[in-house]
């Protein structure tokens, strides 16, 4: 294939359609509004699915790279209810299906594995249009432009990519998650609520909130405080001074445990509000020549169905596989597009169920129940 294509965006679907291609031969520039690697942090822990993130690890040739980056004993999962009493415990699966990894070594892993010089970093993406001639016109907001023959949107939440193809933007889904984490010295002044973690990951949940936390390997604590409130309040919201914050995000939680609140009010984290956004479930769109989407920008959803960064991966592998099998540009698009419609509208729909299950009436039994199930 000697067309030109532009991925938008260094996210894990991103960084491995870039990856596939280059197995392939094919060549890719990725451009990513971030500086370097290292702006900023990646987020926490991923368990990455064997028939899904796993099949992209394989597709990109980083299957055993991919092996040690496997954090053993992380699955682990512990509901409690506001009280902190147990109501479900899974122990770790040392030969689980779905490894847990950091997705900042993950990231990284991509990153590495890439020709020099395929990511054009410091590159945010102010505008794209359709050239009459065939192709994109890429302008970047610090003055330069590119074109290419096929654009591909892997520009998240807010893509500016993905307005080529639908009017959709993201709806808030009533949630909202606040970053809480506790240094590794900060831990030692919370031995029991760090205890209470296990090995895995804590789910303290009651209708409309709750409290999420998982040990890292550096011996910190991160995770979120998570509440349903309506979208009016998350846009006046000022949480101000740190201190402040802390004490106005604990009143949230008041009659609850110490041992879960000690999540909150010894938190180091940046008080960063989070509003769980999700495209509608179902998101489809009519053909548009040279461009097609990946990853949150094709079928953004809530985390609670653990599909986000493993369907990101398994859209950048499979549409790379499809641009080498097929020597037409716009019969692979279509090829791509049909297949990826179903699986993203199925995810969705079930990441949309499970955060109802996770805050709604019925929780903590229901996040019990779900679990049981598997």
């Amino acid at each position: 294939m000697q067309k030109t294509i532009a991925i938008v965006g260094a996210g894990l679907g991103g960084l491995t359609l870039a990856r596939v291609l280059q197995t392939h031969g094919i060549a890719a520039t990725v451009y990513e509004a971030e500086a370097s690697a290292r702006t900023r942090t990646q987020g926490g822990l991923l368990d990455i699915h064997e028939e899904t993130g796993q099949v992209a690890v394989r597709a990109a040739g980083l299957h055993d790279e991919f092996l040690k980056l496997v954090r053993p004993g992380e699955d682990a999962k512990r509901v409690v209810d506001r009280h902190g009493t147990i109501l479900f415990d899974e122990p770790a699966d040392p030969g689980s299906a779905r490894p847990e990894v950091d997705r900042g070594e993950l990231r990284r892993l991509l990153i590495d594995s890439l020709a020099p010089g395929t990511i054009r970093w410091g590159h945010k993406l102010a505008s794209i249009r359709h050239r009459p001639q065939g192709g994109h016109e890429l302008t970047f907001v610090d003055g330069s432009a590119a074109s290419a023959d096929l654009a591909v949107g892997a520009d998240g939440a807010w893509s500016k990519v993905r307005s080529l193809l639908t009017p959709a933007k993201p709806l808030y889904s009533g949630t909202c998650f606040i970053e809480i984490a506790l240094g590794a010295g900060g831990a030692q002044d919370c031995r029991a609520s760090v205890a209470a973690i296990g090995s895995g990951t804590l789910m303290a949940v009651a209708p409309g909130k709750g409290i999420i936390a998982h040990r890292c390997a550096d011996g910190r604590v991160r995770g979120y405080a998570a509440l349903n409130k309506p979208e009016e309040w998350v846009r006046s919201i000022d949480f101000g001074d740190p201190s402040t914050g802390l004490r106005r995000l604990a009143d949230e939680f008041d009659g609850w445990s110490p041992l879960l609140t000690a999540f909150v009010t010894e938190s180091d984290a940046e008080l960063w509000l989070r509003p769980i956004y999700a495209l509608p479930v179902g998101l489809t769109w009519d053909r548009s020549p040279g461009v097609t989407l990946v990853g949150d920008a094709a079928h953004l959803m809530s985390p609670f169905a653990g599909e986000g960064a493993n369907l990101a991966m398994f859209d950048g592998a499979d549409l790379a596989n499809k641009l080498a099998e097929q020597p037409d540009i716009e019969g692979a698009l279509a090829a791509y597009e049909e297949q990826l419609f179903p699986r993203s509208s199925d995810s969705a729909g079930r990441s949309a169920q499970n955060l109802k299950v996770f805050f709604g009436e019925e929780a903590p039994q229901s996040v019990v129940t779900l679990f049981d199930r598997f």
